[in-house]
């Protein structure tokens, strides 16, 4: 477990008696972000660490792929004693304390994606502040109370969907819908700002866009009444596989074998976005890796190899079609 600040913060007011009224006037409380070196007291390779990773949710396949990922890479690392996982079941509540409790354990290092941007932002720079390193994964936080942010670049994945459909899918325009994930979330606005750079200049129309929370069933309730309200519309962008996969599925029980789909995710499993491609439910997808294995390895060079880590972390992305879909898949699954 890790060593707290708490102790040092105690000798240096006993120390300094005029400042003693001011020691609990911390950037922890007043919301300003705490210089960081995640580097300083490191017990390097003869340490052994705790890590607490807080999930936004289970629901989603691809956070059970991250997850699982994680903690696949961390099983390579002897220092790593245990990695702890929570699940925030898309409540920002619920995340809040879990990473609240990850506090009280006194984890060596918090690892959160969070369920919603400005509900986690300030219980994340509560813990950066407390010399806790923090790994944010795909889904950001405001400000910069964090170590390090690790994920793709979202406007560039939107951008390349949006290109895919204009260069491809719909060369001569032609109107779609848009299903877009949890709308508090940062992947939902930059996946539709970057579609929307994508598609500039064609003659596509999104003629209605609704928020499908990143879940199938959703995704398929969601495109149930779209399809009721815009029946003349060609296409489908979805935000992930799994909406896309249930906006599909409607589409078949309302007869639409024409309709065409585009996802993101790429997850590289038997019920996902790529085998999708490969069986023609989707026309395409966007490879948003899951970030657990970069993740473990900051986790390490910070933790035992007493090393800085960049800010932001950009991991890559590929557009996957029936062409490479196969390729894809087992490269994906290497190792």
């Amino acid at each position: 477990m890790r060593k707290t600040t708490k102790s040092l913060v105690a000798i240096t007011c006993a120390a300094v008696a005029l400042a003693a009224a001011g020691c609990g006037t911390t950037s922890e409380n007043t919301g300003q972000v705490q210089a960081q070196d995640p580097t300083k007291d490191c017990q390097g390779a003869n340490g052994k660490y705790t890590i607490g990773m807080s999930q936004a949710n289970l629901a989603e396949p691809y956070r059970v792929r991250m997850d699982d990922d994680i903690r696949k890479a961390a099983q390579k690392v002897p220092q790593f004693e245990e990695v702890q996982f929570s699940d925030a079941a898309k409540d920002n509540s619920k995340q809040v304390t879990d990473v609240e409790n990850f506090m009280t354990k006194q984890v060596d290092l918090l690892m959160i994606s969070p369920n919603e941007a400005a509900p986690l932002t300030d219980v994340v720079r509560k813990a950066y502040n407390q010399g806790i390193p923090v790994v944010v994964l795909d889904r950001k936080v405001d400000g910069e109370a964090y170590t390090t942010y690790i994920g793709a670049d979202n406007v560039a994945i939107g951008k390349q969907a949006g290109e895919f459909f204009k260069n491809t899918l719909l060369p001569q325009g032609g109107k779609i819908v848009q299903i877009k994930g949890l709308s508090g979330s940062t992947p939902a606005a930059e996946r539709e700002e970057g579609f929307k750079q994508g598609i500039a200049g064609s003659k596509i129309e999104v003629v209605a866009t609704a928020d499908g929370e990143w879940e199938r069933s959703v995704g398929q309730q969601k495109m149930d009444a779209l399809l009721k309200a815009h029946p003349d519309i060609q296409a489908v962008y979805s935000q992930n596989d799994p909406m896309a996969e249930g906006a599909w599925l409607a589409a078949q029980a309302a007869n639409r074998p024409d309709l065409k789909f585009v996802g993101i995710d790429g997850l590289p499993i038997p019920s996902g976005g790529i085998k999708a491609v490969e069986e023609g439910r989707l026309q395409a997808t966007n490879l948003y890796p899951t970030g657990g294995a970069e993740a473990v390895e900051a986790a390490k060079k910070i933790l035992v190899d007493c090393q800085q880590v960049p800010k932001t972390q950009t991991l890559g992305t590929e557009l996957i079609t029936k062409d490479n879909a196969a390729e894809v898949y087992g490269r994906l699954n290497q190792g």
